[in-house]
């Protein structure tokens, strides 16, 4: 079965390495993945472009790094179909579809130096010995371990080991990259030191990229489109700043960033919509698609960043007590409770003048333009501008 009019061949050209990496289209479609009785995805559809830098992004347990397993022909497909460049790869060999492979734990052989770890790939392909040394170098230079070239693994450091494992990666010239939770084993600093180093050398070798992690803030760093996960299941799936200002549900909307859930009522008033919340604090919400412009209960998603305080006890807002504050340089974070009794976090730019104590009396306004709105009932969003594409 072929997935689309194409049948260009995303396989390795014998023992000759290409010039560059080819890169390709990924489609999958209606992809099933069972072990027994359990269904880990039960009907999933993707298209990856040709060199996007594409993020699986979702909790433990989400399928994420099963499908990326499917892709590189690791996990059997029970059924649908993968395709690389309109071809079907289900039943080709993991190492007969030219993939690249970047684990979590490195992967890297303790016995080899770091040339010698680089070099493996293309030995095994019976690459000349000077274009062996040609291509390794350049792969060195570009992830900037070429001074580490003579050394053995255990010496260096998890990011450099990091780095070499992406070489040996790149170094075949693969149609497709994946990479499995790269970073998770690097401290805070250093993962975002490499998520810099991984997407500026995606962008110059120019190869399509599948990403696994569970790391919000990495994923939207990286990633040209971003599939969020849960259950087997693609909740929405588009570019970084569409899924987190417009999340398609609850689980998105909880899962990137951090989000302040408040009940409150969708109201009528002539053609203006409105929200209402606990305590009566009603505000013009323009942005609600035309089929839910109607009486609802519903759930107001607002970040921390989209409320504001107001110091002004009998002003405009939504009223509540500071009940704590963590003061974190640029911003300080208030953590506020709410007369109705929710709970709320808002953060604010630090400023000179002495942080707001606890027990104070505030007001919280609400950026109407950035929060979002959800049925109280489906936990789907009611907003226009909210795309689930995974084309």
């Amino acid at each position: 079965m072929v997935c689309g009019s194409r049948t260009v061949s995303a396989l390795p050209l014998g023992n000759e390495l290409r010039g560059s990496a080819m890169s390709v289209d990924i489609n999958i479609r209606h992809a099933v993945k069972k072990y027994g009785e359990n269904v880990v995805i039960p009907d999933l559809s993707l298209a990856i472009h040709n060199k996007e830098f594409f993020t699986l992004l979702g909790p433990s347990g989400c399928g994420k790094t099963t499908l990326l397993r499917m892709i590189a022909g690791f996990n059997t497909i029970e059924g649908g179909d993968i395709c690389f460049n309109g071809k079907e790869v289900n039943a080709i060999d993991p190492g007969k579809r030219n993939i690249g492979m970047v684990f979590q734990n490195y992967a890297i052989f303790p016995n080899m130096t770091v040339r010698k770890n680089v070099e493996f790939g293309l030995k095994t392909r019976r690459i000349p010995a000077d274009r062996i040394k040609e291509e390794t170098d350049r792969f060195l230079s570009l992830v900037h371990v070429d001074q580490y070239a003579d050394r053995m693994p255990d010496r260096l450091s998890g990011g450099q080991q990091q780095r070499v494992a992406l070489a040996r990666a790149l170094v075949i010239r693969p149609d497709v990259l994946l990479m499995d939770e790269p970073l998770s084993n690097l401290d805070a600093k250093l993962r975002i030191e490499m998520r810099t180093v991984i997407r500026d050398i995606q962008k110059n070798v120019g190869i399509t990229t599948v990403y696994v992690t569970h790391d919000q803030e990495e994923a939207m760093a990286i990633s040209d489109r971003i599939a969020v996960m849960q259950a087997g299941v693609i909740h929405q799936c588009g570019k970084p700043q569409n899924i987190y200002l417009r999340p398609v549900d609850l689980f998105v909307a909880t899962f990137i960033g951090k989000s302040n859930l408040l009940k409150g009522k969708l109201l009528l008033d002539g053609k203006a919509v409105r929200v209402q919340f606990a305590d009566s604090y009603i505000v013009d919400i323009p942005y609600i698609s035309e089929e839910q412009r109607k009486p609802q209960e519903v759930v107001i998603s607002c970040r921390p960043e989209e409320l504001v305080i107001n110091v002004d006890e009998r002003g405009e807002g939504i009223h509540g007590i500071i009940k704590d504050s963590v003061f974190l340089g640029l911003n300080t974070h208030y953590f506020v409770e709410l007369d109705s009794g929710e709970q709320a976090e808002v953060v604010q730019e630090s400023n000179i003048d002495d942080i707001l104590p606890p027990g104070k009396h505030v007001r919280l306004m609400v950026k109407t333009s950035k929060i979002n709105i959800f049925n109280a009932d489906t936990h789907m969003s009611i907003m226009q501008g909210v795309k689930l594409l995974t084309e």
